[in-house]
């Protein structure tokens, strides 16, 4: 679950957002992992641009209220795109725990969710890529033109898909769950 945080609801600072159902799958991917016993991480981002919701001193740090009664098995704090170079080592906790494959959902699909499953896929993981349940926010290019979050929602799954992931949806990821004895 990576930065799954309160901060990313201000949409006066992030702009438009696209995939208003990926909270809600998010959701059902904890309920999922929980009732199935399976290890989940939860990644969260420590801006350290003061003015950013995701600065330690702000509220929007704190990981969402659905997130509160959920029980992480590690939880990952980071100031960078991916949850690869956080505290504690993430690749490190993987290889003791014997995963092999990941996940990936949260905030933001083209930051660093993407940035995640790169580096999951280039340090051999096999990575399912649960795009819906995962947003992202309107950019501007450096040329001036625009690009709608669902515009760069489809490039970050077409530069993912089959390279460095596998792009599945959440239907997909729970349908092949099933509980641990």
């Amino acid at each position: 679950m990576v930065d799954v945080q309160r901060g990313f609801d201000d949409s006066a600072f992030w702009g438009p957002r696209n995939n208003p159902d990926a909270d809600r799958n998010i959701a059902s991917l904890v309920d999922a992992f929980t009732a199935a016993g399976l290890p989940m991480v939860f990644v969260q981002h420590d801006s350290t641009n003061p003015n950013s919701p995701l600065h330690p001193s702000r509220s929007g740090n704190h990981l969402k209220e659905y997130l509160d009664t959920a029980q992480p098995d590690l939880l990952v704090r980071k100031s960078v795109n991916s949850s690869f170079h956080g505290t504690p080592d993430l690749n490190r906790w993987l290889q003791r725990k014997q995963v092999d494959g990941l996940v990936i959902c949260g905030i933001t699909t083209n930051h660093c969710c993407e940035t995640t499953a790169r580096v999951g896929g280039n340090l051999g993981y096999r990575v399912l890529f649960a795009a819906d349940a995962t947003h992202t926010y309107d950019r501007m290019g450096p040329d001036g033109r625009g690009l709608t979050a669902d515009q760069l929602a489809y490039a970050t799954c077409t530069n993912l898909h089959d390279e460095f992931a596998t792009v599945v949806t959440t239907r997909n990821v729970i349908a092949t769950l099933s509980p641990r004895s």
